[in-house]
């Protein structure tokens, strides 16, 4: 017997249940934090400021939707510096839920693919100072360290 997945208008899969936060899964009949809307494209100073805004409110996972967007929609020569994003985000989640593994390889596959646009700084990202930042979370995870997960700037 096939599990019905939960699906949007357009048909594709999408999770309906309530998150948390931080967004784990909660049971269907509980009250969630309100979720960043899915799919929406976004002009790139927008989607840093509504991820600054989840990330500055513990949102980790939630700021990892919108760069997800964001990544999706943008032009192929800047892909992967929104992919790094919404993977620094996504490893800050890990590091928030206690997942130091977890968090360690996001945030240096993050700083990795953020790092050949440090040059440049498009749209104003700090993207030596979020490599730096991603780095050194990634090596406090790997040793075992306390984890500071206080919101990074995306701009600087």
């Amino acid at each position: 017997m096939a599990i019905e997945r939960d699906r949007d208008i357009d048909g594709r899969a999408r999770n309906a249940r309530p998150r948390d936060a931080l967004g784990r899964p909660l049971p269907y009949d509980a009250v969630g934090e309100e979720r960043a809307p899915e799919g929406i494209v976004r002009p790139p100073d927008r989607a840093l400021d509504e991820a600054q805004e989840l990330l500055d409110a513990g949102r980790p996972f939630h700021a990892h939707e919108v760069l997800e967007d964001a990544w999706k929609s943008a032009p192929e020569d800047e892909r992967r510096l929104w992919r790094g994003l919404a993977q620094l985000a996504v490893g800050l989640t890990h590091a928030a839920r206690g997942n130091q593994l977890g968090a360690a390889t996001l945030l240096e596959r993050g700083a990795g693919n953020v790092a050949p646009y440090a040059a440049a700084r498009p749209h104003g990202i700090d993207v030596a100072g979020l490599e730096g930042w991603a780095r050194r979370l990634a090596a406090d995870a790997t040793g075992g360290r306390d984890l500071d997960v206080g919101a990074p700037r995306l701009r600087g």
